[in-house]
């Protein structure tokens, strides 16, 4: 039986298998960015407040997070080809009623939906490529993937901008139903189980609703809690302070329950294996990484430069086409050199590049040198998410690849949730840090500060001065302030990314050395 195993091979060449998972996962993946710059429309249009708009993100990435690690179980019951097409209907289905949504509780619950279907698609997508392709060449087979997980949501503010202002919001739904329907046409055609994953139709009553439940608790709140901390004042708030206990006692429970059931939602002793366990706190430091650094720069080309949504989002499309170029060669030199090498370069490059950002990152930047800053930032990129992935399942048995794939893309998107909001947060406190300092300067008693402040009022005022053009050159200067204050803070937050980074690097060197090419172990060996 493992030599039937180890000899078998998809029917259709690998490549097409990949293109095909890929698009299915590419739309998932475009769809949690794509809304964003959508939503003040959104709200507008179904008479939400704002604040209220924002569950739309919310919803969706709740019930993300809590289908990922459910792949393994559903495959066990209807097969993996099976689920992967159930998660493409489910999806296009409430991607159509999201779009024809008259109401935002109806909207919030197509997005719940959405969200479901979706959280299946990225974990399958990589597991059928992982074993689609030979260990040496899976590598390049995760470069593509990789574009899809690190491009779409690069894309996903740009697209869902023009969009959104030349048609509607709903078109950013209603694209999905062509994507949708090619995809679920190419998978029942191209796609098939590996003889290692048998669908058992008795594994239905298997489900291990226990630990879903201590999951759904522990994502709920901790979703949540991200979501709306700033806005409500983090832990000031009984709110906020509510849902953390709910995720403490969420995470806290499911960690004991999985680890002690026979037949777990997430098989956590796979973090015995001490290489699996590096790759998935990498990968959610990477999650994390990407994340942040998507959202900061075309925040701070919105807040601090005046960019439009679809300005600031078209800042990041270099990125994008650097990521296409950059990618291939990556996934080729993963047969070639030692994931935890490749990774090492590629923190070293990161930190390298946030350092850069640190430095360079002023109110007179310009849009050409906003787009450079982001090539810097997506370079990189490559050489950390394809090797991190690829040494993810080197010395595991190929039949864990389902709950592999399931794991690592959990622990990026927790990660990339998680830093979006540490690093939100940590821009407004930096920028009110460094106001409060400039403050200190801005005294009539300051002989530099009052030269300016006299100067500029006798600008304002055709009399040469008075209190009037005085009072408006303070507000003048005190704008320009606000805003210097601002871009030290961004400053503050890419050196603490650049930190971070090196920290990485060191972690990167825990990873064993394996051999490029390396091929997962048979279960029999452990």
């Amino acid at each position: 039986m493992a030599d039937e195993h180890a000899e078998w091979k998809p029917k259709f060449n690998p490549w097409l298998i990949a293109a095909t998972v890929a698009l299915a996962a590419f739309m998932e993946v475009l769809d949690t960015s794509i809304a964003n710059v959508a939503l003040p429309h959104i709200s507008g249009n179904l008479g939400a407040s704002q604040d209220q708009g924002t569950w739309v993100l919310t919803s969706y990435l709740v019930s993300n997070a809590i289908v990922l690690p459910l792949g393994g179980w559903a495959s066990s019951v209807i097969g993996r080809r099976n689920f992967f097409q159930l998660c493409i209907v489910i999806f296009t289905v409430s991607s159509f009623l999201c779009a024809i949504s008259p109401s935002l509780p109806i909207l919030l619950l197509a997005r719940v939906l959405q969200g479901i279907g979706g959280g299946g698609l990225q974990p399958m997508a990589q597991a059928i490529m992982a074993d689609s392709f030979e260990p040496k060449k899976r590598g390049q087979a995760f470069a593509l993937y990789g574009l899809v997980a690190v491009l779409a949501p690069s894309i996903g503010p740009t697209l869902g901008g023009w969009i959104t202002d030349n048609y509607s919001w709903r078109w950013i739904f209603y694209i999905n139903l062509p994507i949708g329907l090619l995809a679920l046409l190419l998978v029942q055609r191209m796609v098939q189980d590996p003889p290692w994953i048998k669908a058992d139709r008795s594994n239905l009553f298997r489900l291990d609703y226990v630990g879903l439940g201590f999951l759904t608790l522990a994502m709920g709140g901790l979703q949540i809690a991200l979501d709306k901390g700033e806005e409500n004042d983090w832990f000031a708030s009984n709110f906020i302070r509510s849902f953390a206990l709910m995720f403490a006692i969420g995470i806290a429970g499911f960690i004991y329950w999985e680890w002690k059931s026979k037949a777990p939602l997430m098989n956590l002793k796979l973090f015995k294996f001490r290489n699996f366990a590096i790759c998935c706190f990498l990968m959610s430091l990477v999650g994390g990484v990407l994340n942040a650094s998507t959202v900061l720069q075309p925040q701070f080309l919105q807040a601090l430069l005046g960019y439009t949504a679809t300005n600031a989002g078209k800042a990041l499309t270099a990125g994008g086409i650097a990521l296409v170029i950059v990618m291939p060669a990556a996934g080729i030199l993963t047969g070639k050199f030692s994931a935890r090498n490749l990774a090492a370069a590629g923190f070293v490059f990161f930190a390298c590049s946030f350092y850069y950002a640190a430095t360079h990152t002023t109110l007179q930047m310009s849009f050409g040198f906003a787009s450079f800053l982001r090539v810097l930032q997506m370079l990189p990129i490559p050489f950390c998410f394809i090797s991190i992935t690829n040494a993810a399942y080197v010395g595991l048995p190929r039949e864990a690849s389902n709950q592999v794939s399931g794991i690592i893309n959990f622990m990026r998107n927790v990660g990339g949730s998680i830093m979006i909001a540490i690093t939100g947060a940590a821009v407004t406190n930096r920028g009110l840090f460094h106001q409060a300092r400039l403050q200190e300067s801005m005294r009539m008693t300051n002989p530099v500060f009052a030269e300016r402040a006299q100067g500029l009022a006798g600008a304002l005022t055709t009399s040469g001065g008075g209190a009037q053009g005085m009072g408006a050159a303070q507000a003048s200067i005190y704008q320009q302030l606000q805003q210097q204050a601002g871009a030290l803070g961004y400053s503050d937050i890419y050196m603490a990314l650049c930190w971070m980074s090196c920290g990485m690097i060191a972690l990167a060197f825990l990873l064993n050395k394996n051999k490029p090419g390396d091929a997962p172990k048979d279960a029999a060996a452990h």
